[in-house]
């Protein structure tokens, strides 16, 4: 298992898990500042590793009326602003090939969505950047078969390779979580991520927007801990029923401190030689 560093936050082999949270997506600068500093408090306080992360644009949301974003020449300065300010990584996601070299300039982690994994011009513009690159698993894959993905980055020399697991279809409007997913993706040598707060999702389970059962993510957080993930991925707002994005699977600032707290718990026994 390969260790990715990231200024001075450690990801894999048997360092503690880190914590990736921010909003869904930039709803504006002094919301997503808000949200960071009082991530960045906490995560010092209880001395987790921390990487913040926002998206600029949601490309890929239900209805042609939900809200994507200030876009990119609005959103990178947030982001960049939050690197400045508050001294952290930062991690977004990007969806042409177009966008990428410019998020390449602010972005410590650049993320490739669910799905477009297979998307193999954008996967490898992506990773020629030398950027640290989190690919999430499409909810359409078996575990093995993020192998070719791996593949697909690891060809341009960028070996800073992290895969995110968030669940998988199952029938209409509902993913299902197995967890033999995150040690057999250990095991092609990659640190694997789990996102606690898009596997609750409830895709098109609006209508026109995506559901979501956030009582549900402390649950399949500790799970995804206990079985020796390297990172825990979280969508957290001030107001999660008024936030412009996922707020439905979106956890309440206000619930972190007691779940963070559990989970570095949890995370010290499993790791324990």
């Amino acid at each position: 298992m390969k260790t990715i560093k990231i200024e001075n936050v450690k990801i894999g082999g048997n360092a503690p898990f880190v914590l990736i949270a921010g909003p869904c997506v930039i709803e504006d600068e002094k919301t997503t500042l808000a949200i960071a500093s009082k991530l960045k408090s906490l995560t010092n306080k209880l001395n987790i590793p921390f990487v913040f992360k926002a998206s600029y644009d949601k490309a890929n949301r239900t209805s042609i009326k939900s809200y994507r974003g200030p876009g990119i020449k609005k959103g990178l300065p947030v982001l960049a602003k939050v690197k400045k300010r508050f001294h952290l990584p930062v991690l977004t996601d990007v969806h042409c090939k177009e966008d990428v070299k410019e998020v390449a300039k602010v972005a410590d982690i650049i993320q490739i969505p669910a799905f477009l994994c297979r998307q193999t011009d954008l996967v490898l513009e992506v990773a020629k950047t030398g950027k640290n690159i989190n690919i999430k698993k499409g909810q359409f894959l078996a575990p093995w078969d993020v192998k070719q993905i791996i593949d697909k980055a690891a060809s341009t020399g960028n070996k800073n390779i992290t895969i995110t697991e968030r669940g998988a279809s199952f029938g209409y409007n509902n993913l299902v979580v197995d967890f033999r997913a995150i040690p057999l993706m250990r095991q092609m040598g990659c640190p694997v991520i789990f996102d606690a707060t898009h596997s609750v999702q409830i895709p098109g389970g609006l209508g026109t927007a995506s559901g979501g059962q956030r009582e549900m993510v402390e649950y399949l957080a500790r799970a995804a801990v206990a079985v020796g993930v390297d990172g825990i991925f979280m969508e957290v707002h001030t107001n999660p029923k008024k936030a412009l994005c996922d707020g439905p699977n979106s956890l309440s600032l206000k619930s972190l401190p007691g779940l963070l707290k559990q989970l570095k718990e949890v995370d010290r026994v499993a790791k324990k030689k």
